[in-house]
């Protein structure tokens, strides 16, 4: 039962990984096109966006975005590191496993 429990929960550890390396790799790619609109500032985006908004407004609100995404971010790698010490803990634990 212990072997079982410890492998689900590296499973999911790795999983938790996974999916903090897919995000980094999003947040990276929204960066670089939040840079890229933010240089350009084409006239079809902002006639997108509509009547009274303003660049510094699309800049806050971007900034603000991107930043609570990475936060997120690191929450998903702290409990990540958390669940694969655990796994390890438990892998320590169980004397049947070699």
């Amino acid at each position: 039962m212990n072997e079982v429990f410890q492998q689900r929960v590296q499973a999911a550890a790795i999983a938790l990984w996974w999916t903090v390396l897919i995000a980094v790799g999003y947040l990276t790619l929204v960066w670089f096109l939040f840079l890229g609109i933010m240089t350009a500032r084409p006239s079809w985006y902002h006639a997108l966006l509509g009547p009274g908004v303003t660049w510094e407004y699309v800049q806050n609100v971007s900034f603000w975005v991107v930043a609570i995404f990475k936060m997120c971010i690191w929450l998903m790698a702290l409990v990540a590191m958390w669940l694969t010490l655990w796994a390890r803990q438990i892998g320590k634990r169980n004397p049947g496993r070699g």
